[in-house]
């Protein structure tokens, strides 16, 4: 009798189980059902294309104050000119210090990023050339389409370069941070020497 009562109450709990599974998926359609987190879903922050009563221009994405550098941004103070390019010749020298670390790093550095159209070695020869597009000039043995030899860049012309970019070779600022620059400017000194 006593494990008749058990198979009795295990098979209730069971059908009540299975008529609430029942009644409760066929409640409404439109229904997602509970929410686990709710925050994730309908978060209390504004988007940044949304109207905000915060500010006064009524918009969530506002324009940093005048002045503010974003964190781990280093500032170079010299223009997209040739006034900037010659400003920077006399003024900017290359913080990092010679190292066979920083030199090796700024080898692999010129390989991805500067042989494809400068050559292994800088002598204008890399393989976007064999295809067609114009040579740059040889680091060791070329003339600066600014003017100058090319085995007489100084650092901050080889890094006003790299930063804004000049004639066919675009800006790399985007691709190598400012210490990568200053060890392809390493590495640059060294083809200029070939």
């Amino acid at each position: 009798m006593l494990a008749m009562n058990k198979f009795r109450i295990l098979g209730i709990t069971a059908i009540t189980i299975a008529a609430t599974i029942l009644v409760t998926s066929c409640k409404d359609k439109k229904s997602t059902g509970w929410e686990y987190a709710p925050n994730m879903y309908e978060h209390i922050a504004y988007d940044p294309d949304q109207k905000n009563p915060n500010f006064k221009d009524g918009k969530t994405a506002q324009v940093p104050p005048a002045g503010t550098i974003p964190l781990g941004f280093t500032r170079f103070d010299y223009p997209n000119t040739r006034d900037g390019y010659e400003k920077a010749s006399g003024e900017v020298q290359n913080p990092l210090h010679n190292t066979p670390a920083n030199f090796q790093e700024g080898e692999v550095l010129f390989s991805h990023f500067c042989s494809p159209c400068h050559g292994a070695t800088g002598q204008g020869d890399g393989t976007v050339v064999a295809h067609g597009f114009p040579a740059p000039p040889s680091y060791s043995k070329g003339q600066s389409s600014r003017g100058g030899a090319m085995k007489d860049l100084t650092d901050g012309k080889i890094y006003h370069t790299i930063t804004y970019g000049v004639n066919a070779m675009g800006s790399y600022a985007s691709q190598l941070s400012p210490e990568e620059r200053w060890k392809v400017v390493m590495y640059v000194h060294h083809l200029q020497t070939l």
